[in-house]
């Protein structure tokens, strides 16, 4: 039987469980790792900010066609879905531990909900000497909270597979404005800085070019910075929660060789407008 995915192989985005997709993968094949899980509710419409927990009675459907009902709970309900939550995204994050290369990088995309325990859970599972950065991505748009101040960033965790022989390269992402180009020469200022920590980016525009549809996706600014930074022209970069399929679209952009999982069918007619001919797409949801 031909194997899924070689590395000689064509771009490739597979429709199916992605557990089930990534355990068929060899070994070290992937330079970058970019997930964006489910149940992200860093998100601007109100909609999106709800609370989900796990029902057999639940109107909902979710991943997996595991069925969910709206609930406001105290904080130990919270609890309860949190144990669900990482059942399920724990053997995952395994997974893109297995699956990096030496030289690889994992970038993890949540919100202020669920990364602090994320953050134990990748020290266990990468070791503490391997976590490299927390970025914070700060926007301003969507609902204005009252009674508290508005969640306006996600937080991304950036583990690294062997911290002593990672590939990092800054000079090659997209630089930024200086905020006080006052302070610097004038060829500081015409150049620009680089990134720090806190990416300053706004989510896609409503009304922009980039907008599919999708409720959940993301500007291809951010992932422009990520892939640069973490990989180089011809390397494998996987993206198995993949959404819309803006990592797909810029790493093809930018000449790397992406493979992106998606159970979703909408999601996977939204990716599917936007790769390159050349992607080759297979079916694993039967």
């Amino acid at each position: 039987m031909q194997p899924l995915w070689s590395p000689d192989g064509p771009d490739l985005v597979v429709h199916g469980d992605n557990l089930r997709v990534i355990g068929t993968l060899p070994d070290e094949s992937f330079r970058l790792i970019y997930i964006d899980p489910p149940f992200n509710t860093g998100r601007t419409q109100s909609r999106q900010a709800l609370v989900t927990t796990r029902s057999a009675d639940g109107t909902r459907i979710g991943f997996g066609g595991n069925t969910y009902e709206t609930v406001k709970g105290a904080l130990y309900s919270y609890d309860d879905r949190f144990a669900d939550y990482w059942e399920f995204l724990e053997p995952r994050l395994l997974e893109a531990w297995r699956l990096l290369d030496d030289r690889g990088t994992l970038y993890l995309h949540l919100d202020f909900r669920e990364v602090h325990y994320a953050k134990v859970a990748l020290d266990a599972l990468f070791g503490r000497d391997s976590f490299l950065n927390e970025i914070i991505w700060a926007y301003d748009y969507g609902a204005r909270a009252t009674k508290k101040w508005p969640s306006k960033h996600d937080t991304i965790l950036v583990y690294v597979k062997n911290p002593k022989n990672y590939y990092f390269n800054n000079e090659e992402v997209d630089r930024e404005p200086y905020m006080a180009p006052g302070l610097v020469t004038p060829e500081k200022a015409a150049r620009g800085k680089l990134p720090t920590d806190v990416w300053w980016h706004t989510i896609v525009s409503p009304t922009g070019k980039e907008k599919t549809g999708y409720a959940t996706q993301k500007p291809e600014g951010i992932l422009r910075r990520i892939i640069q930074a973490s990989s180089q022209p011809g390397d494998w970069v996987l993206d198995f929660f993949a959404g819309s399929g803006t990592t797909g679209a810029v790493a093809q952009a930018l000449k790397r060789r992406v493979m992106l999982v998606e159970q979703n069918p909408a999601a996977i007619e939204i990716v599917t407008k936007r790769l390159t001919n050349e992607t080759v797409f297979a079916n694993m949801s039967v």
